[in-house]
């Protein structure tokens, strides 16, 4: 997560700005080039361009390290860039007030505390490349080589007779300039890709320039603008800049593999610097450029360094060869293993061959017949139970085509696509053998099948026979359901009656002791009799009440207006009421043609009832599509919704459990000889489908209430 955001927030570095670092380096090559003495009159221009470059070459190498693939030393290089400028700033300060020091100062260590972050970073540079168990002795190189070359450099630096000031400058530049050289050298042989050894190259310049700066800074002839001090370190600082933008770092580069003879080459350096730290040094006090004890320092020094390497050259090779020993040891345990494996491979073999015996025992006593067959449907191999089928010898069925031992035994056509159809039949003493075949692929070159016949004679006469009970059974589930619709029919035929008897009846009472009431209602306001007024209000609005009750009960049972106009008016109407008392969005498709027996038109009206009753109380829905069409000679009624469903595996469960009405819906349906389904999903609502004959029920169409009022 932190690499990505650091990657959104800091693009890739433009190329405008590496055009910059070129022209950058260019301009000042050219400069000092063409007008390196004018520059030098001019107070301050040489530092001034020097440390700006620097600053530029810092903030590009600064910003391209907060990317996700940079590389985890270009904070360190940038730093030690950033060093650059504060010294050359510095340096441009004191010549501005004239107090350029004419030699080493007590402010020396300063410069080592801008060559710590280059070291640092080519630390880490050395820590993501080299393999953990190299790094102690590529460690070990490095310091011998740095003690070497600052040996030598310190020697020809130092002034004969010098001071201690001068000694400790004269030891910093030498460690700065040798640790530099010695650590980026070792990186670029370990891993010579074109960053490090432009890290080089990089390294090297700076050098130059600083063992040029050194050189003018301790006898007190260093002047400020010099192009071999100042183009070298500003080169450098760019070079180091245009290697972190163009090359980035991902993580496949690091733990890389070093060169074939990287170690080798680095082992061979620093040892031949170290013999020629020493061969100097005995020059030296030969010459007496250095005392006695300065050369005994050194020596020792030197010394000891070749020690510790040659020490942790023996620790390496007796690890080596511990190793060795060890992966001897291990072969010898894993030849013993293989011996192990052999002998179990030999009594797997063993094994396998008393299976095979086995196998063909169990093969020549099944009781079905089994057929090998080859890629041609030649018969390879045939069992006892097969032969026997076929009332040949087995000498006879191996060796034969299918379609020729077919002609031979005189099959019907049936038999001798048996392999392919599974299905054939054997005429034997007069009747019929019906036989199932099972093929099986036997992988090989070339692929071969196995094909198991089976005598299945019995179990067709049994299935025969439970058709035929079958086809019974059906017979007389159709004699009860025509009993179970006529049952159906005349119940209907009833609440129909009862219907029209309570239309005629209590209801028109009713109606008429409201208007009776409602004129005493009228005299008694007349004579200002309040209290016998409200009592014969309360009744009126009673009798009201209960007149309206009866009408919604009648109503219920037989829709008036699915007599007086049909389905699909009283459909259309019950779903708009549905619609308005539950506050859900409806829509309804009918398209009905020819004429609807009334019993159907009951039994669908009572199927999108009980939908829309089911959708209040389980489906939450908030919009429910009703359809209906006839077509076919069928009556297709769909009640669909947008509700929270169920799961349609347990819809069995509910009919049979009779939850939620899908119990009615389906035993109404089935009654008229109609199919009826129920698809839903969790959370994608519910769609009931009923579909009913329209011959299913021949009934005339009744005289209905709404008629009758």
């Amino acid at each position: 997560m932190r690499s990505e955001m650091v990657t959104e927030n800091h693009p890739p570095t433009p190329w405008i700005a590496r055009a910059l670092l070129l022209l950058m380096g260019a301009g000042l090559t050219v400069a000092y080039a063409t007008s390196a003495d004018r520059l030098r009159s001019i107070d301050g221009v040489p530092q001034a361009m020097v440390c700006g470059t620097c600053l530029f070459a810092a903030a590009v190498i600064l910003i391209r390290s907060r990317r996700a693939d940079a590389w985890r030393s270009a904070p360190w290089f940038g730093l030690g860039v950033l060093g650059v400028a504060v010294v050359s700033a510095a340096l441009l300060v004191l010549e501005f007030r004239g107090v350029i020091p004419d030699g080493p100062t007590p402010y020396d260590a300063a410069f080592l505390v801008v060559a710590a972050p280059f070291l640092i970073g080519v630390g880490v540079e050395l820590r993501d490349h080299v393999p953990q168990e190299d790094r102690r002795e590529i460690a070990a190189d490095i310091v011998l080589l740095t003690l070497a070359v600052g040996t030598m450099l310190f020697i020809s630096l130092r002034p004969i007779d010098s001071s201690i000031q001068v000694m400790v400058s004269a030891a910093g530049f030498a460690v700065i300039v040798a640790g530099g050289f010695a650590a980026f050298g070792a990186l670029a042989l370990w891993l010579p890709n074109p960053s490090h050894l432009g890290l080089l190259a990089a390294t090297c310049a700076m050098c130059a320039g600083i063992l040029t700066f050194a050189i003018q800074w301790l006898d007190g002839s260093f002047v400020p603008g010099q192009p071999r001090i100042d183009l070298p370190i500003t080169l450098a600082s760019l070079l180091i800049a245009m290697l972190v933008s163009v090359f980035p770092r991902r993580g496949e580069d690091r733990m890389s593999r070093p060169a074939r003879y990287g170690r080798a080459l680095v082992t061979t350096l620093s040892v031949t610097a170290a013999c020629g730290a020493l061969a100097l040094v005995a020059v030296s006090a030969i010459h007496e450029r250095i005392d006695t004890l300065e050369s005994s320092l050194f020596i020792a020094m030197l010394a000891t360094a070749v020690a510790v390497r040659i020490l942790l050259n023996q620790v390496r090779g007796t690890h080596a060869q511990h190793a060795v020993h060890e992966a001897l040891d291990q072969k010898e345990v894993a030849l013993r293993e293989t011996d192990k494996a052999l002998a179990r491979l030999q009594r797997a073999n063993e094994t396998l061959r008393s299976s095979e015996e086995r196998l063909r025992t169990v093969f020549e006593a099944a009781v079905d017949g089994i057929i090998e067959l080859d890629h041609k449907d030649v018969i390879v191999r045939a069992n006892t139970a097969f032969c026997r089928l076929v009332d040949l010898p087995q000498s006879l069925v191996e060796g034969q085509p299918w379609t020729a031992l077919s002609a031979s035994i005189g099959a019907d056509p049936q038999f001798s696509s048996l392999p392919i159809t599974g299905q054939g039949t054997l005429q034997r003493e007069g009747h019929a053998i019906y036989l199932e075949s099972r093929t099986s692929e036997v992988p090989g070159d070339p692929p071969r099948r196995l094909l198991l016949v089976r005598d299945v004679t019995p179990a067709r006469v049994a299935d025969q026979t439970i058709r035929s009970l079958f086809k019974f059974l059906q017979d007389r589930d159709e004699d009860r359901t025509r009993i179970m619709r006529r049952t159906n029919a005349a119940i209907e035929s009833e609440r129909n009656r009862i219907a029209r008897d309570l239309h005629d009846g209590p209801v028109q009472g009713v109606s008429a002791a409201s208007l009776s009431l409602e004129a005493v209602l009228l005299m008694l306001a007349a004579g200002d009799l309040g209290e016998g007024t409200e009592v014969l209000a309360k009744v009126r609005r009673e009798l009201s009440e209960e007149a309206d009750n009866l009408r919604r009960l009648m109503s219920g049972l037989r829709p008036p207006l699915l007599e007086e106009r049909g389905l699909i008016p009283a459909l259309r109407e019950t779903l708009d009421r549905y619609g308005r008392d539950n506050q859900v969005r409806t829509e309804f498709a009918g398209q009905v043609n020819v004429e609807i027996p009334q019993d159907l038109e009951t039994l669908a009206y009572r199927v999108v009832q009980e939908a829309l009753s089911n959708a209040t109380k389980h489906a939450q829905a908030s919009g429910v599509n009703v359809s209906v069409e006839a077509v076919g000679g069928q009556l297709r009624v769909e009640i669909a919704d947008d509700g929270v469903g169920f799961d349609a595996g347990k819809a069995r469960e509910y009919l049979q459990s009779g939850r939620v009405g899908l119990a009615s819906m389906r035993e109404r349906v089935e009654l008229a000889n109609g199919t009826f389904m129920v698809h839903s999903t969790p959370g994608r609502g519910t769609t009931v489908l009923a579909t009913l004959p329209l011959d299913a029920v021949p009934a005339p169409r009744e005289f209905s209430v709404s008629e009758a009022s």
